[in-house]
């Protein structure tokens, strides 16, 4: 059975009523952006204290830090997903399960709390080894100077833990990117569940996949190159 190629199919209007396939993709690409940025900032933020929580001298903030990781990192992403899409509403109490079933775009604010706490576990791995590469001497020398444990950590060891950690950061966000698409399987229209849908409703299936995924290429291509330009504008002169 011959398969019929149908370039164009991108300019038909969709079944939707609103604009074309094209359009169409368009949105979900939105959706899936929009997805990882906000739970980007959820995983950097969360995972930075959790990082730091690992590399201080307190046995108590260790436990903390390393059982988050270690529960959150060992869990599937889509066991997680469906955790807090079907099980919170229902065991927390009922008013705030009902308020949390009603949200207006629940999928998608599932989805950014449920990416960003997974890739916070893999960020805190990332923000420790930074610490933990740096020499010794730079926290004695923080000490030295009066400094507390807080401003030791935000002057000093963070500003350059964070410049070793840049590329394996970008790669962790790059992964977050991608993970956007588990988030399809609780209804949030993302760019991969867009292509489905194309898919489903034109049997256009390599002109919908193929659209999708040089649209996931042109992105990564474009994080990538400003993760560039990031590391040579904050690099230290004289120092690699």
């Amino acid at each position: 059975m011959n398969y019929n190629w149908n370039w164009r199919i991108f300019f038909d209007a969709s079944p939707e009523g609103n604009g074309t396939y094209l359009d169409m993709l368009l949105s979900g690409l939105m959706w899936t952006i929009t997805t990882a940025l906000c739970s980007w900032v959820i995983a950097f933020f969360l995972g930075s204290l959790i990082g730091v929580l690992r590399t201080l001298p307190s046995k108590p903030a260790n436990a903390i830090g390393t059982a988050y990781v270690e529960l959150f990192r060992n869990v599937p992403l889509l066991v997680q997903m469906f955790l807090w899409y079907f099980v919170l509403p229902e065991v927390v109490p009922t008013r705030i399960g009902d308020a949390i079933k009603q949200l207006p775009d629940a999928p998608f604010y599932t989805a950014v709390v449920c990416l960003g706490f997974f890739t916070a576990s893999r960020v805190a791995e990332q923000v420790r080894a930074g610490i933990q590469s740096l020499p010794r001497g730079q926290r004695m020398a923080g000490t030295a100077m009066g400094f507390t444990t807080y401003q030791t950590y935000r002057y000093v060891l963070l500003p350059n833990a964070y410049r070793i950690i840049l590329p394996p950061m970008t790669s962790e966000f790059l992964n977050n990117l991608k993970n956007t698409s588990v988030a399809l399987t609780i209804g949030l229209l993302e760019l991969t569940a867009r292509a489905r849908s194309m898919q489903e409703f034109s049997f256009q299936v390599f002109e919908a996949f193929t659209a999708a995924t040089i649209l996931y290429v042109i992105i990564n291509l474009v994080v990538v190159t400003a993760a560039t330009f990031l590391e040579k504008a904050v690099a230290i002169p004289g120092q690699r």
